[in-house]
């Protein structure tokens, strides 16, 4: 899962607007990106609507592609867990051919790959396998079984990435530029009303604050690994960050004034993505990054360029 953004030719893709022209559908869609994955039951008690009414919605949102599922054990037999195929879809109705893969550039950073860091306790990082290390020391962000690291948290801090620049590579300036993770509050046994100011910087340039609203352990994450302890982390909310020549965005919002044309990115070789708590943050409520193999999504951090 690497992008969650799509784009629909409304004579192609009718099926996909019919599955749209309908306010229950679009409360369906809002819900799963706000709260994650959810079943029918959960879906139902919190639109306050009929399990029937839910299901059959779920449904026709599935037969487009905009809902994916996913079969799992529940205490009495099978559940279908549901969550939104896409945070942006984008409708076109002028002439232009909609973006090739020639005009997006996606890479996919494993969460343990980070070039600089600097965290405070609570802190850690598990592989899917085993916990890394020892809990609770910031130096065991060194350790070099860090590359093997699929969850890592710390209360305050930050850890930084660097992503090839693409851009300078082809000469293209890019008119957009998009950052994926699966993110949540840290605190110890979990919290699910704990927020946290999560920021993030490219380039050192302080793009926007997003307040996660806590640290979630009421179930197990769909692919978070048996052995890690149901108290732990479970999963957080794939969140993605979009900076284009406007301004900078998520979920919708603008959340400041920075934009593709601010972050000098054609002036360096590559792109420096660094994600943490302000040492002002109003909420400094900790961060878990989840990666491919733990959380709710099977995926690690993507940047995406778009020209």
């Amino acid at each position: 899962m690497q992008t969650k953004l799509l784009t629909v030719d409304p004579v192609k893709d009718s099926d996909i607007v019919h599955g749209l022209a309908s306010k229950t559908r679009i409360d369906i869609l809002y819900l799963l990106r706000k709260n994650g994955p959810q079943n029918v039951n959960e879906i139902a008690e919190k639109m306050g609507l009929p399990q029937s009414t839910v299901a059959i919605n779920i449904k026709t949102l599935e037969k487009v592609g905009l809902v994916e599922t996913q079969t799992m054990k529940a205490k009495k037999g099978n559940q279908k867990i549901c969550s939104a195929a896409y945070g942006e879809i984008y409708i076109r109705f002028d002439d232009d051919k909609t973006s090739s893969d020639d005009d997006r550039v996606v890479v996919s950073m494993p969460i343990g790959l980070f070039t600089e860091f600097d965290v405070g306790a609570p802190c850690g990082m598990c592989s899917v396998e085993r916990i890394i290390g020892v809990l609770d020391v910031p130096n065991v962000f060194l350790d070099p079984q860090r590359m093997q690291a699929t969850l890592l948290w710390f209360t305050r801090g930050y850890v930084e990435y660097k992503f090839p620049n693409n851009a300078k590579v082809t000469g293209r300036q890019p008119k957009r530029l998009e950052i994926t993770a699966e993110v949540s509050s840290e605190t110890p046994e979990t919290n699910a009303e704990w927020p946290s100011d999560i920021s993030i910087w490219i380039n050192g340039f302080n793009v926007g604050i997003w307040t996660s609203p806590g640290d979630f352990g009421d179930r197990r994450g769909l692919y978070s690994p048996g052995w890690w302890k149901l108290a732990g982390s479970q999963y957080g909310q794939l969140k993605t960050w979009v900076i284009d020549e406007k301004g900078t965005w998520i979920d919708g919002l603008r959340i400041s004034d920075q934009t593709i044309h601010t972050l000098g990115i054609m002036d360096h070789h590559s792109i420096r993505f660094r994600i943490g708590i302000d040492d002002n943050a109003k909420n400094p409520g900790g961060l878990n990054i989840f990666g491919r193999e733990f959380g709710d999504h099977d995926q690690d951090i993507t940047m995406t360029l778009c020209f």
